[in-house]
């Protein structure tokens, strides 16, 4: 009937002049940018199904069958940038349609930083796999503080690549033109990292990328021709240039292969991530029974050793008193990958801070400083640690080989 054909057109248009785009960041939120529903579409609020990550799914129910639309490119100001929800069948009208799953994500420090980067896209592993693996996201839409990012780390892409089965395509829309919009077939939205995820939730989600990276590395159950047997304990000092590097290399190397030389069958490994590929990085975890290191990004290999496994970390003097929670993220992830954090190791000395000593300026001082080492304290922690190791070794029932690292990726 040409007469309903007409008032539902109508209807079309009345809902195409309704959407109102909002900016992505909500300045009036700027004293508490990530509490609730933070200052990055802060007219929304978050939903988690079975203890798995917070989120927004587009469409769904809580957007009332709307899509996603985004608007603007503006790498410096996320206020100039912007979202809307539409019905799919009353789009803006300079709206360009973006079929596939879309994952759209905020991270409020950097996808440079692996650490940072893993944090932030970890919710979306998790996601995926507790909607079985359906499918993978054809792109990424990245934002730091409501600014558009080209990119991530080559470390997280390939971490990415391996868990999704592609590369990660990241859309910067600059075949868009500048003032028209963006609306996604179906389009998942993080704000909080691992925040609100169960335990049990998050080793599986660890699980997931371990026994994908494996698969991606072309790792087999005996990659090292001497599986995991009782007698073979490997540790690896996981060593850094510049900040948080030791003072004394090779003395800190002469203590570690001293304690390894007397438990028999320990072998020691010393190595700088950034000397090796993603593969090499993932092919040392996977081989690693204790990981040694200072504190900083390249403990994030951390999750791909086997469950169990233990870390052991250093810090500069300062850390502790003016460092925040932000220094426990190691330890953080240590616990929601299944590892044991041995604990850590604090410098007591180093330059005095010409600062008041409770001024927070006195953490640029020591911030990136170079870490001391104890001999006796470094022999004792690296005695005790190498004991527990071989003695949960003796004690595993299981047969000593390594579980084959690509039957655990299945997403059901």
């Amino acid at each position: 009937d040409p007469a309903i054909a007409d008032k539902l057109e109508a209807v079309a248009e009345r809902l195409r002049d309704a959407v109102t785009f909002l900016p992505l960041k909500d300045r009036r939120f700027a004293d508490r940018p990530a509490d609730g529903h933070t200052w990055f579409m802060s007219s929304l609020n978050d939903t988690s199904i079975g203890d798995g990550p917070q989120h927004l799914h587009f469409p769904s129910d809580s957007s009332k069958g709307r899509v996603l639309c985004l608007k603007g490119r503006h790498p410096h100001d996320g206020s100039w940038n912007y979202y809307a929800l539409a019905w799919p069948e009353a789009l803006p009208r300079d709206a360009t349609f973006m079929g596939g799953l879309t994952f759209v994500s905020y991270n409020h420090y950097d996808y440079d930083n692996i650490w940072h980067g893993l944090s932030t896209v970890f919710p979306f592993v998790a996601w995926h796999q507790g909607h079985g693996c359906r499918r993978p996201p054809e792109r990424w839409v990245l934002y730091h503080w409501g600014e558009i990012r080209p990119g991530m780390a080559p470390w997280l892409s390939k971490l990415m690549e391996a868990t999704f089965g592609k590369p990660p395509s990241v859309e910067v829309f600059d075949k868009i033109k500048e003032d028209g919009s963006v609306c996604f077939e179906e389009a998942v939205v993080t704000r909080h990292n691992e925040g609100g995820m169960s335990m049990e939730r998050r080793i599986e989600a660890y699980e997931l990328l371990r026994c994908s990276v494996r698969r991606y590395c072309n790792l087999s159950s005996e990659a090292d021709n001497d599986g995991n047997k009782v007698n073979t304990i490997r540790l690896t000092l996981l060593m850094r240039r510049g900040a948080r590097s030791f003072k004394n290399a090779s003395a800190v190397v002469g203590i570690f292969q001293r304690e390894c030389n007397n438990v028999r069958g320990c072998q020691l490994t010393v190595a700088h991530s950034d000397d090796l590929s993603f593969c090499d990085q993932v092919k040392l975890m996977s081989t690693t029974d204790v990981l040694a290191s200072p504190h900083g990004a390249q403990l994030t290999n951390q999750f791909i050793m086997d469950r169990n496994s233990s870390v052991m970390e250093f810090y500069p003097k300062g850390w502790l008193r003016y460092a925040g929670v932000g220094q426990y993220v190691y330890q953080w992830l240590s616990s929601w990958s299944g590892m044991r954090h041995e604990g850590a190791w604090r410098d007591l000395d180093g330059e005095k801070c010409p600062y008041p000593e409770d001024d927070i300026k006195c953490f640029d001082i020591y911030k990136d400083g170079q870490i001391g080492h104890n001999e006796t304290h470094f022999s004792e922690w690296t005695r005790k640690v190498l004991s527990e190791v071989k003695l949960r070794k003796t004690e595993d029932t299981v047969p000593k080989r390594k579980r084959d690292p690509t039957g655990a990726c299945a997403c059901d």
